[in-house]
């Protein structure tokens, strides 16, 4: 999470500009060079970056992410005087902590409908190596995986939307608008899931000790819960893990399409209007969010399996 804020602030200092100074961002094009002066100094953008970083790195440990350059306490950007923007900036962590749950609602969401539709596919691909239903996973996935997710947005949104009338799509007015984008990253998430099931469930299948428990006359769903489950849990846990970073990503540009108001959408929002505050609280939630995810399923694969803490 350091290294990752590290990078951010870093990054953003350098691509700075002397068109759209932070200092200029906040006071408006009609600021005069004076004031932007002040106001730079009064930032601390005139000091080296590491000392900027270390100071604001001070601030994020008491929990103080900053305020952002032009967007109101709303969450809408600002157009007004000097003296309105000095009262009205939203902190950081207000515009984020109203973010952030609509996008774990559509990262929940998605990782359901994924799952609706990998688990079936993947276990009967897994049990039926060599078979119809592994050669209908295969292209499925093939499929899934070679659609981009701003055109499947796109197609979805004009067809379910404009066209049927079944699914409201852009912005936000309630859960049913969380459907459609969550259908966009599910079907981009499922392939992986679909493939590793599959092939986690073919390579346990095969096992010895599956086919002495066949032997033993245990019940075929017994052996396949109890002992087939349990020994592909861990993998697949571990893809989960690892695929957080990429639904973040995917949420990212789904809701810029749907203009779902997440962090995705307040992300893009932020990158195009240089607002660094909100950039950099951003990527240490999101990189929180992904190592807090990544701990968790370490901690509950050496519960399901003792051998990973080994």
């Amino acid at each position: 999470m350091l290294l990752v804020s590290m990078a951010i602030f870093t990054i953003l200092r350098w691509d700075d500009s002397k068109k759209d100074t932070p200092a200029r961002l906040i006071l408006g094009p009609m600021a005069t060079q004076d004031s932007i002066d002040r106001k730079t100094e009064e930032l601390g953008f005139n000091d080296p970056i590491p000392v900027q970083y270390l100071a604001y790195i001070a601030n994020v440990f008491r929990g103080d992410l900053g305020t952002s350059y032009i967007r109101a306490e709303s969450g809408m950007s600002l157009g007004a005087t000097q003296d309105d923007i000095q009262t009205q900036r939203a902190s950081v962590m207000r515009l984020m902590t109203g973010s952030l749950p609509m996008t774990l609602q559509l990262a929940a969401v998605a990782l359901f409908i994924a799952m609706l539709i990998a688990v079936p596919i993947g276990v009967a691909a897994g049990l039926n190596q060599g078979h119809w239903p592994d050669r209908l996973a295969v292209y499925l996935s093939s499929i899934f995986v070679s659609l981009p997710n701003f055109w499947l947005g796109i197609v979805l949104a004009f067809l379910l939307t404009a066209q049927l009338g079944w699914l409201p799509s852009i912005g936000y007015k309630g859960f049913a608008y969380t459907i459609l984008p969550a259908t966009v990253i599910a079907i981009e998430m499922a392939p992986l899931f679909i493939r590793s099931l599959s092939v986690s469930i073919a390579a346990a299948v095969r096992q010895n000790f599956i086919a002495l428990a066949h032997v033993r006359g245990i019940p075929s769903h017994t052996i396949f819960l109890r002992n087939v489950l349990r020994n592909i849990a861990v993998p697949n846990l571990n893809l989960f893990g690892v695929q957080i970073g990429a639904l973040l990503g995917g949420v990212l540009i789904v809701e810029y399409i749907f203009n779902y108001p997440g962090f995705g959408l307040l992300t893009v929002q932020a990158v195009s209007q240089r607002d660094y505050p909100v950039i950099q609280g951003i990527s240490i939630i999101s990189s929180a969010i992904f190592v807090i995810a990544n701990i968790l399923v370490d901690l509950v694969s050496a519960k399901i399996d003792p051998r990973v803490e080994l």
